[in-house]
């Protein structure tokens, strides 16, 4: 016996075709082979047929049951198939052969007259064998059919009133294609007379699969008024394959509802299958049962088998790839041969998400070549070429298994939603941003950390509204702000100044460390009532920017390290003198000494020291090369290099022409640049600026085609010029400027020279008013430039303007 199941595990097809081989010489091996393939599809039933043909060979000759019922399959098979020395199955009951049998319990078939057991007529009420039955479901025999009206009449009659745009012939067009046999008609007829709202969203009530499929074809044929119904657990518009509790839901919601855990692995998912004992196991689990297990004609080991060849099975390790060029990207790769191109197709074109060149949708790259790849449906159009997604039976695809949107779906309420998948109402948005973000498979690698998905399966299970103070309870770090940056873009949660309020709490931190109370409260005061109070009142209704976030952080820091140093010399600000601090001023070693300098002139206005003095440093002038043959040499670069991604382009371009800050250039919106036919204008401050030809195409080009690298909950009208990797956030000015230093621009002394130049050419009124600068700023870089404004204008009448290759602002002022 073991013997036995040893041959039968290891090849139960190559069993069943010698053994059919030795029963029929007039069939080839491989077309044997190809009939029990497509007989039998599961592992389960070829094991199953193996073992009854080994039991007893003799039924290939008799077809007598008892047997499996895949063994009368086979024998009807093999008889299409021209057999001459196989047995038609004989019916169980009267012995006679058979073309067609039905199955039975207990290993037994037969053909209908003996399986069909005779019943009372509702007409006679005599006992006859029933050929049909009336809309009550009541049993009829050949002499007495029901006349009570005429069904497709009375379905005809119900679908026109109910929508008009349908006619008859559509009508009952499809109802053919929704079910084939005349009975099968009328019961779905009777059906969906009794109860017409089976087509306005009550579908999921269907008394039979059939009529899901004739409200599929409706809607197919044009009709507006008919529904499709919605899962009534996950409220999903998709296939209802599955019936649970008399209602049809969707296969996510039932594979959720028949999840258990994993006797294997303990993961809790759906049942694949039962080992020996009865116990559960998952998809991962099955395949590598020792039953499951087939012996690869590469390595000659028992393994889990990844495709099938003429040869015989192969492992994932032996599958045939043959180093050619991919007939996608051109390059020389390990590949596969595409069932779908049939040409070699490497492993990272697999996986490549694209816009489709033919229809502009986002979808996996099946075709076409890498500048211009192709999906599914434009590689090959014919859709009787491709299978559909078994879930949303949308999706074209050859796979069997769901398409990875539908994957990303069931695992987002798997870890949001309850134990039958249904959400909150205020997660429902947060749960749109994710499934139908456009790159699914990102998504699925996002919610697949761990880190992630532990803070998915929180919210889900806390049952308080989802608030920024809930939030704040979690542990803070990158997947917390991105997750928090996703809700506020959706919705879920209100826009809130996250820099601010992270700026509080380290300030509250930081004053929390002092342990002398007079110290704790002199650097609550500077920090909290002095910097916090005017940062909110500058902020207005704007959110804090990095380098305000900066400032009051080094203030703060410069004040604290202070108050350290005096208490580590034995002194306090109340009895610290001028040779103390000149004392401290001398040390090398010290840090932020201009902002120092501002806590203690604080302290001594607000009495918390008395007699100490620090000097401040009026600015006299950038520090740095003012080079101008450099600034017009980047300029043209960034003009004329194609090679250079366009938003590094015009925030380059915007820094050295028009002398902006990153955090200016980070803050524009597309609210900020106007276009008027061939005229292109940005506003930085109180007035537009009209930005010269070459300028304005790349702009026009940005405008159109600005893209952030945030992947999930990105809004459609995203307002900023150039977003960021956070949803509904701009990039941060950080990453401007290493994307600036990526590229040969060195922000601070491009800058410089920029204002400089601008400050010998304009006037100080129209430079603040153009630039967004402050008054007192440009009056300061045009003294350092050309003087006051007075010299500059008797400079200016006495000399003719330099020519320049690029039209800078303020030329024609």
């Amino acid at each position: 016996m073991t013997g036995l199941a040893d041959e039968v595990l290891a090849d139960p097809v190559g069993l069943v075709v010698r053994l059919v081989g030795n029963a029929e010489k007039h069939l080839p091996a491989e077309h044997i082979r190809d009939i029990v393939l497509t007989v039998v599809h599961t592992r389960a039933g070829r094991r199953s047929l193996a073992q009854a043909l080994h039991d007893d060979p003799s039924l290939l000759r008799t077809g007598q049951p008892p047997a499996p019922y895949c063994v009368a399959k086979l024998l009807m098979a093999l008889n299409d198939a021209g057999a001459q020395n196989v047995a038609l199955p004989r019916c169980g009951e009267c012995g006679r052969a058979c073309r067609y049998v039905g199955s039975s319990t207990g290993g037994r078939w037969g053909c209908s007259p003996c399986f069909d057991k005779p019943a009372v007529c509702a007409g006679c009420h005599q006992e006859r064998r029933v050929t049909s039955r009336d809309r009550h479901g009541e049993p009829r025999c050949q002499n007495c059919p029901d006349t009570d009206g005429d069904p497709l009449r009375e379905l005809t009659e119900l679908i026109t009133n109910l929508d008009p745009g349908l006619n008859t012939d559509a009508i009952l067009a499809a109802l053919g294609r929704a079910t084939v046999r005349p009975a099968g008609q009328r019961r779905l007829a009777w059906a969906v007379v009794a109860r017409p709202e089976l087509l306005t969203g009550a579908g999921y009530e269907a008394p039979t699969p059939a009529a899901l499929r004739f409200i599929n074809e409706l809607v197919e044929a044009g009709a507006t008024k008919v529904v499709r119904p919605a899962c009534p657990r996950c409220h999903g518009v998709k296939a209802l394959s599955k019936l649970l509790e008399g209602k049809r839901i969707c296969r996510a919601c039932f594979a959720r509802h028949a999840a258990v855990a994993c006797s294997g692995c303990g993961a809790v998912r759906e049942p694949a299958t039962r080992d020996s004992e009865g116990r559960p196991l998952c998809p991962n689990c099955m395949i590598r049962q020792p039953a499951n297990l087939e012996e690869c004609v590469g390595c000659r080991r028992r393994m889990p088998v990844a495709t099938r060849l003429p040869d015989g099975p192969r492992c994932n390790n032996c599958r045939p790839r043959i180093t050619a060029e991919c007939g996608i990207c051109r390059r020389m790769a390990p590949c596969e041969m595409s069932r779908a191109t049939g040409q070699p197709w490497c492993e990272r074109c697999q996986h490549r998400w694209v816009t489709c060149s033919g229809c502009d949708s986002v979808a996996q790259a099946r075709g076409g070549t890498w500048e211009a790849p192709l999906c599914a449906k434009c590689t090959n159009p014919d859709p009787d070429f491709w299978g559909r997604c078994p879930v949303c039976t949308t999706t074209w695809q050859l796979s069997p298994r769901p398409c990875q949107r539908c994957v990303l779906d069931q695992q987002v309420r798997d870890l949001l939603g309850d134990a039958t998948g249904a959400l909150r109402p205020e997660l429902a948005p947060f749960h749109e941003a994710l499934t139908s973000a456009e790159r699914p498979d990102v998504a699925i690698a996002w919610i697949s950390r761990s880190k992630a998905r532990d803070l998915l399966e929180h919210i889900g299970r806390d049952e308080r509204p989802v608030t920024h103070e809930v939030l704040d309870e979690l542990p803070p770090g990158k997947v917390l702000a991105h997750l928090r940056s996703v809700l506020v873009a959706t919705g879920t949660l209100p826009p809130r100044d996250e820099r601010l309020i992270a700026l509080e709490k380290w300030i509250t931190e930081t004053v929390q460390t002092r342990t002398d109370l007079a110290e704790r409260r002199i650097l609550h005061g500077y920090a909290v009532w002095h910097h916090m109070r005017r940062l909110r009142r500058r902020l207005g209704e704007d959110h804090t920017t990095r380098l305000q976030d900066l400032n009051v952080r080094c203030h703060v820091t410069a004040a604290d390290s202070f108050l350290t140093w005096l208490n580590r010399e034995g002194l306090t600000l109340g009895t610290c003198t001028q040779p103390d601090l000149e004392r401290w001023m001398a040390d090398a070693t010290v840090s932020y000494r201009d902002e120092t300098g501002h806590f203690v002139r604080w302290s001594v206005q607000h009495g918390h020291a008395r007699g100490l003095t620090y000097g401040t440093v009026r600015w006299a002038g950038p520090q740095g090369t003012i080079d101008s043959e450099k600034r017009w040499a980047d300029a043209r670069r960034l003009l004329n290099d194609d090679t250079l991604p366009t938003p590094d382009r015009v925030a380059g371009l915007l820094l050295i022409l028009y002398a902006q800050k990153i955090a200016t250039i980070s803050q524009l919106t597309v609210d900020d640049v106007h276009i008027d036919g061939d005229t292109v204008t940005i506003t930085f401050g109180s007035s537009p600026v009209v930005l010269p030809t070459p300028l304005a195409s790349l702009v026009r080009e940005l405008v159109a085609n600005r893209r952030g690298k945030a992947k999930i909950g990105s809004p459609d009208d995203c307002p900023w010029l150039f977003p960021g990797g956070h949803p509904g956030l701009p990039l941060t000015d950080s990453q401007i400027g290493k994307r600036l230093h990526g590229i040969g621009i060195r922000p601070k002394q491009d800058r410089s020279t920029a204002l400089f130049t601008l400050a010998t050419e304009l006037p100080a009124a129209i430079l603040a008013r153009m630039l967004g600068i402050h008054i007192k700023v440009a009056v300061q870089w045009q003294k350092a430039s050309a003087g006051d404004w007075a010299a500059y204008a008797a400079d200016v009448s006495g000399r003719n303007a330099p020519h320049q290759p690029i039209h800078e602002p303020g030329a024609t002022p």
